[in-house]
């Protein structure tokens, strides 16, 4: 069973996937790209516009993230560790981040500042 939290974006559009990496990038967190609907991707390689599924390698493991119209679901294991959620916490800031979504987690509605804040996060995020 998995854990999910999701982005919305309602007043503009899911951002791209060059934006999430380059930000997570200069916050010194480097992800990848593993798969794209379902099939294996190169590290760097940019998921189509319309893509429905990804699943991004981070320094602590896989994240799924799911494309859903104007939101975003972001989805990991229901026993990850406190390491791996700090991933998952990563990928979920740096979408909403980069396109002004607004994240749901545990009944709550948070902008990406209130969330960052809020949820534990790699070190290298909150610096």
């Amino acid at each position: 069973m998995g854990m999910d939290q999701s982005v919305t974006f309602t007043n503009c559009p899911i951002p791209t996937w060059e934006a999430v990496s380059a930000l997570l990038t200069a916050k010194g967190y480097p992800v990848q790209m593993r798969m794209i609907d379902g099939q294996l991707a190169f590290p760097d390689e940019t998921p189509p516009p319309d893509w429905k599924e990804l699943r991004i390698g981070t320094p602590q493991g896989m994240i799924t993230i799911r494309s859903e119209s104007d939101r975003l679901m972001f989805v990991t294991w229901g026993n990850a560790d406190s390491e791996m959620q700090k991933a998952w916490n990563a990928l979920t800031w740096a979408f909403a981040e980069a396109g002004k979504g607004s994240i749901q987690s545990d009944g709550e509605n948070l902008s990406a500042a209130q969330f960052r804040d809020k949820s534990p996060l790699p070190d290298s995020i909150n610096n």
